[in-house]
């Protein structure tokens, strides 16, 4: 009787049939959730006490893509055991190919993204990094679930030679169309693994200047120093002659004093000496050289430089101050005058000076 009820068929497959399948499907789920307990666990543990990130990120994935998939593979492995008509069987079979493509994309996609931030932020770790990475993230990823769509179709059955021609002569008609939008796109391309300034830089490009706000797909855009946000395309700033001041290890200060022609000589000798003391009486400065340069139309003419460890600007300007206002006091205390201009002009042999 027992075998006679396992012999039943019912949608043309037995009794027999069905209880294999339930099993083979629950010895399966059974198996896979023993992994996930132990092993996967263990590997877990392993990964939390090592340096890199690789292997956390390969459990994770495993977690997120191989698990379901492997839960998906295992009901499709039971209903193997069942007979299907061929109309059934064919869409059986495209489920199983849609559902391994899915999968498949996703993880590649994140593979790439994960590659792309391990790079990025090995390069810097400011917190800009997240946005400036976003729009790359985005693009690659179209592009991904665009081949495994035409990976996808082909696996189908659906003829997509025809279409990826078509594409390719549509695609060089939208390319010529869209040269400036290409060419910005490679050009973010261009910034983002070349990385000539970054979110947070301060940089100058012909006459505009200012502080690198966002780096988009196709526009850059940096807020100036008189307020106002510029944008930019990135193939412009690519092609220029870019300044990147927060790259900026040192400043070179050059700047000239002129003293009037009635200065003596042992002024003239200790002017030098002088200004190098004063420069060097700051910090984070490094005195470079300080001579009697010239002898003007209506001055003697020192020339000065020194250098201002780091890029910010304001320091600078507080340095230069400090310079400025000692040197004027350390000439009034000896009496040294500073040149303006002035003409002579004789006047029946007589000599009268005019500002």
């Amino acid at each position: 009787m027992f075998q006679g009820i396992l012999e039943r068929e019912y949608f043309g497959n037995t009794v027999l049939s069905y209880l294999i399948c339930i099993g083979v499907i629950f010895i399966s789920v059974i198996v896979i959730r023993i992994f996930k307990a132990f092993f996967l666990k263990r590997l877990k543990k392993w990964a939390e006490n090592t340096h890199t990130s690789v292997d956390d990120f390969l459990i994770l994935s495993i977690e997120k893509f191989l698990l379901p998939l492997l839960y998906f593979l295992a009901v499709f492995f039971g209903l193997n055991f069942l007979k299907f008509d061929a109309p059934a069987r064919r869409i059986l079979d495209a489920i199983i190919v849609i559902i391994i493509t899915f999968f498949a994309i996703r993880f590649i996609a994140a593979i790439i993204k994960y590659f792309i931030n391990l790079y990025w932020k090995r390069k810097s770790e400011s917190e800009e990094a997240d946005a400036s990475i976003k729009g790359i993230s985005t693009f690659v990823s179209l592009i991904v679930w665009g081949l495994g769509l035409v990976f996808l179709l082909d696996n189908l059955g659906f003829k997509v030679s025809a279409v990826i021609a078509g594409l390719g002569i549509g695609g060089i008609a939208v390319a010529l169309a869209a040269q400036a939008v290409l060419g910005d796109l490679f050009s973010y391309f261009v910034i983002f693994f070349d990385r000539p300034f970054q979110i947070g830089d301060f940089i100058t490009v012909d006459t505009k200047s200012g502080v690198v706000e966002k780096i988009g797909i196709k526009t850059t855009r940096i807020s100036s120093i008189s307020g106002e946000q510029i944008v930019f395309s990135n193939s412009d700033l690519t092609s220029s002659r870019l300044h990147n001041f927060k790259r900026m290890l040192k400043r070179r200060v050059l700047f000239k004093i002129g003293v009037v022609y009635d200065t003596s000589f042992d002024q003239l000798k200790e002017i030098p000496q002088l200004l190098k003391n004063i420069i060097e009486e700051n910090e984070e400065v490094t005195f470079d050289r300080a001579h009697f340069q010239s002898y003007g139309d209506f001055s003697l003419n020192f020339e000065v430089v020194y250098y201002v460890i780091g890029s910010d600007y304001i320091k600078f300007m507080d340095i230069q101050q400090n310079i400025n206002l000692r040197i004027f006091e350390e000439f009034a205390k000896r009496k040294i005058e500073f040149a303006y201009p002035t003409q002579t002009l004789f006047l029946n042999g007589k000599a009268e000076t005019a500002s």
